[in-house]
């Protein structure tokens, strides 16, 4: 089916006078019947992998809900009191502390339902930047940022740096021990970029950290800025997602020039406005049970002072964690200047590799196949293998920071040493995700075997049969013919071929240097594969099939039709 409605009989209903006015006001300026068919004829796919952005969506919803109440309360300034002596939590009495960690007990402590709005906030915003890196990389691992769709990639990509940006930003508002301390880390990270380092501090903090600017500077990015910039990407994404059309999986009737899917009115609608409603009681509900950032137990932020055990939320964490791996005897001083390449490298250069390595990997891949076709059937990641492995490899690197930035705990918890697991971490950094991609290639190029192996011969049904004359044979169940296609129906990309660097009088052809690169990275890509069944080897193996229950076939049909139309070779 190319689209899935709801028809119900027709029936007189009456819409209020009020209602149908505006309505017709609406129509007769912007055009409002106009867009509302428009959108309601817009078909989504229906896989509960798509719901992932979604969560996405919902959260950051929840995230400008929770956060313009707490805006109310919150003061954003360092300057010096002391929290009241009648005041709870009984540990905070008298003691000084900034307007901004006061402000975070009276809210927790003295505002109805303030604590439950500050924890409802924090887990949204844990939850939005998880459901937004699980959905990169579904984007990722199946292709969906090819053509047409680089800028949506980008512009993606850029949400989930802006939404770190926001997480940092947030947490260090209370002005508590630990957020201190965070900032305390932002400080050293900043001072170790060479030359202009000790300047952009000074411009970050008003002065010598901590100053008195942090906290207003922060508050502004935090509830302004930085959301401002989220919301105008995010119409943008959204825009081009109804704009491109939306990916889909291989199946029955999907095509790169179709949609198989639930029109947006009304099932679509209804199904999404119910999910809101499920996202938003589970962070309610998580926010009602679940205490997080009990900025009390820590205390207001003293630079003498350092919490034991102390980590960032989970997706600063692979920060910590390269900090910690890094060997502290690697600072030097060079003509009065200090390189600190024991901050620089951990915070900065290796941060930066991971995060040009997501942004730019389409572009990459595009380069490598000079594809120039429109894709809106995604793949499956084992039919693309190459692609698969690195995705895996930066994630084998993301886990090993993430036990990096809490190898104390893991110490404490499992009675190890410290020492130890530093070392082991150290190894794995660059071992691993060695180990990862070799390991997940072959094991997607396994899988491809496997599916050449069903096409040909069908299922293995665990039925043993002995012919008359004693021989023994285990009965097959042939694929049908929508199974056949998901198998052998994708597209299949070859190393390049590319002429020689120098004609046949010696003379070099322009760009043969950066042909050479590309070819060498396209036989990195494509050299290890597996070919789809064509439909002349189905054919074949059918004609051999003695030992296959093969169903009755259309009136008509052939073997090659009932395997489907390959894809395109590039």
């Amino acid at each position: 089916m190319t689209s899935t409605t709801t028809s119900a009989a027709t029936t007189e209903q009456t819409v209020p006078a009020p209602v149908a006015a505006t309505v017709d006001y609406l129509d007769r300026r912007v055009g409002l019947g106009f867009a509302i068919r428009g959108l309601a004829r817009k078909l989504f796919p229906d896989h509960w992998s798509f719901l992932l952005g979604e969560i996405a969506l919902y959260s950051f919803i929840v995230l400008i809900l929770s956060g313009i109440f707490l805006t109310m309360f919150f003061v954003p300034s360092m300057a010096e009191v002391h929290y009241p002596e009648n005041a709870l939590p009984v540990t905070m009495q008298g003691v000084e502390m900034s307007e901004a960690f006061a402000s975070t007990l009276n809210l927790s402590f003295h505002v109805r339902g303030g604590l439950l709005m500050r924890q409802i906030h924090h887990w949204a915003a844990l939850m939005f930047v998880g459901s937004m890196v699980v959905h990169m990389l579904r984007v990722f691992f199946t292709g969906a940022f090819r053509k047409p769709r680089e800028l949506n990639w980008v512009v993606g990509f850029t949400m989930l740096v802006l939404s770190l940006l926001a997480g940092l930003t947030g947490y260090s508002l209370p002005d508590d021990v630990l957020s201190g301390n965070g900032l305390r880390i932002t400080d050293g990270v900043v001072r170790s970029i060479p030359i202009i380092g000790a300047y952009m501090s000074y411009m970050v903090f008003g002065g010598e950290f901590p100053g008195t600017e942090v906290i207003p500077r922060m508050f502004t990015l935090h509830i302004l800025l930085i959301p401002g910039l989220i919301l105008a990407l995010l119409a943008l994404h959204l825009f081009l997602v109804f704009w491109q059309k939306h990916t889909q999986y291989p199946g029955p009737g999907r095509t790169d020039k179709n949609v198989v899917g639930y029109p947006l009115l009304p099932v679509y609608t209804a199904k999404a406005g119910g999910f809101f409603f499920i996202v938003f009681g589970v962070l309610a509900l998580m926010g009602a049970t679940m205490s997080i950032n009990s900025v009390w137990n820590y205390g207001p932020f003293d630079p003498a002072l350092v919490s034991a055990g102390a980590q960032p939320d989970w997706y600063m964490l692979f920060l910590e964690g390269s900090l910690r791996l890094m060997p502290g005897q690697t600072e030097f001083v060079i003509l009065g200047w200090t390189l600190s390449l024991n901050v620089l490298i951990p915070a900065v250069v290796v941060p930066g590799l991971l995060f040009t390595f997501l942004g730019a990997y389409p572009f990459v891949e595009n380069a490598i196949t000079k594809d120039v076709g429109e894709h809106h059937v995604l793949d499956r990641p084992r039919n693309a293998a190459t692609r698969t492995a690195l995705g895996t490899a930066f994630l084998s690197v993301f886990f090993v920071l993430l036990v990096a930035g809490a190898n104390d705990l893991v110490a404490t918890h499992f009675g190890l040493s410290l020492n130890a697991i530093t070392l082991v971490l150290r190894v794995l950094i660059f071992v691993l995700p060695v180990v990862v991609f070799i390991v997940t290639k072959r094991v997607c190029l396994s899988l491809q075997r496997k599916d050449r192996e069903v096409v040909l011969h069908g299922h293995e049904t665990g039925i043993v049969r002995r012919t008359a004359d004693g021989r023994f044979y285990e009965v097959h169940k042939p694929l049908d013919e929508y199974e056949r296609w998901v198998r052998v129906g994708h597209h299949v990309y070859r190393p390049l071929e590319l002429p020689p660097r120098e004609d046949a009088r010696g003379v070099r052809r322009p760009g043969g240097r950066a042909d050479g690169i590309r070819m060498r990275l396209s036989r990195f890509f494509f050299e290890d594969r597996v070919e789809p069944v064509t439909p002349a080897e189905l054919a074949a193996a059918q004609s051999h099939g003695e030992h296959d229950e093969l169903p009755a076939a259309p009136e008509g049909s052939s073997a090659a039709e009932l395997a489907g139309t390959r894809g395109t070779s590039h």
